[in-house]
């Protein structure tokens, strides 16, 4: 893309963006922690624990009912709101950084509350979309040119992502690589300036720690060497992952079968999370289990079968969510199951295979190496000892991504023209 001049009123724009991203997402996050309160009858602890207490009859009841919830809610929002997409990529690559508010703040709504109730799909997608609509819309009323339009769009959903993982630098990596697809200075600047912005403001409310707690990891050539064979495996991994979306965003309903889908495909994963309680929610819990070395192998095999199935299905039913969690989650299950063999031979801390599987996934998947060494190094607040290990996983990733010319994740969604 063309590189916008920055102004000075472009840069309160920015900062305006940021605000309003940093507000938004925090309120997304209240909203998805009352949804699950709501949906498991619980006020503290992890999705999981509140899931196994809740009982195998209310996780079909609630996932149902999520699905009930999805189907009429995204029709009916369809029908009162017109035509217009709410994809950030859409609105970025073919709609000149626009995107319509009522169906984007609808849909970042039930985004939110049906992942609240289970639905196997990341939280990001809400405050990613709500930022960018958000910043859509204060470019049209500031009346500026397309380009910029462009660039605060991107840095809207950048900033809306960083707020609720509380990744400043990552989101604004993220909104470079994966969002404008250039890496520049100028446009370094004001993405940096929106990720802080909104997640400094998302302090006021939201948690400031790592999102995933690790044990500490030493500095390892056990790592070091398993980085390189991990790598070219994740990227294999991240390859049939994003050909598993592109057929299942191929194929979501439309029309009337929108409104029947959801409650089939999600009554369908609340019956597989009677056995398997870890389905349920965007993953956050199969990792903190992964990093923990807490799954047994029979465990770790069936959740890296099942939980890349029920996300592609849950998407393709036509319900509107995220995927970085459960590409992270993709990522950490192949490292944990790869390192339990590695540890036979040459033992190292079990946390440290499953961050290098999870950043390795990540970067083949979106195709957004510098992105996904930052923000897996911000969401788990490790340098000094893993740093080398996940550039040398991740670089091996990517070789094999590229050289089977694999898109981004976020590329396999755009409409086809």
């Amino acid at each position: 893309m063309d590189v916008p001049a920055l102004s000075t009123r472009l840069w309160v724009l920015v900062v305006v963006t940021g605000v309003l991203a940093g507000l938004a997402g925090s309120a997304l996050m209240l909203l998805l922690e009352a949804t699950s309160a709501l949906a498991y009858a619980h006020r503290s602890g992890d999705l999981l624990t509140a899931v196994e207490e809740a009982g195998p009859g209310r996780r079909v009841l609630v996932l149902a009912a999520a699905g009930v919830l999805a189907g009429a809610g995204w029709w009916l929002l369809a029908r009162w709101t017109g035509p217009g997409g709410s994809e950030v990529s859409t609105a970025l690559w073919r709609d000149q950084g626009r995107l319509p508010m009522r169906r984007s703040l609808g849909t970042a709504f039930l985004s939110t509350v049906i992942v609240g109730m289970g639905a196997s799909l990341g939280r990001e997608a809400a405050p990613r979309l709500a930022g960018a609509a958000l910043a859509s819309r204060l470019s049209d009323r500031a009346g500026i040119d397309t380009a910029h339009r462009r660039l605060l769009a991107a840095c809207g959903a950048g900033a809306g992502m960083a707020c609720v993982y509380n990744v400043p630098l990552g989101g604004a990596l993220l909104t470079l690589e994966v969002m404008l697809g250039v890496l520049s200075l100028r446009l370094a600047l004001p993405a940096l300036a929106a990720c802080c912005v909104a997640t400094g403001v998302s302090w006021i409310v939201l948690p400031t720690g790592p999102t995933y707690q690790l044990p500490e990891v030493p500095l390892s050539g056990s790592l070091t060497v398993f980085a390189l064979v991990i790598g070219p495996l994740a990227g294999l991994a991240a390859v049939g992952w994003v050909r598993m979306i592109r057929v299942a965003h191929r194929h979501r309903p439309t029309g009337r079968g929108l409104l029947i889908a959801p409650a089939l495909v999600f009554t369908g994963v609340g019956l597989l999370a009677i056995p398997y309680p870890e389905l349920l929610g965007n993953g956050k819990d199969i990792v903190d289990l992964a990093l923990g070395a807490q799954l047994a192998v029979p465990a770790v095999l069936v959740l890296l079968l099942l939980k890349p199935l029920v996300t592609a299905g849950s998407l393709g039913s036509g319900a509107s969510g995220g995927l970085f969690t459960p590409t992270i989650v993709v990522g950490a299950l192949l490292g944990a199951l790869a390192g339990r063999g590695w540890a036979q031979v040459w033992d190292a801390p079990a946390a440290g295979f499953a961050v290098l599987g999870a950043a390795a996934v990540l970067a083949a998947a979106m195709q957004a190496p510098l992105a996904a060494v930052v923000l897996m190094l911000e969401l788990t607040r490790t340098t000094d000892a893993l740093t080398v290990p996940l550039i040398l996983a991740v670089t091996g990733a990517i070789l094999v991504s590229r050289a089977l010319d694999t898109p981004s994740l976020y590329s396999v969604r755009l409409p086809a023209q």
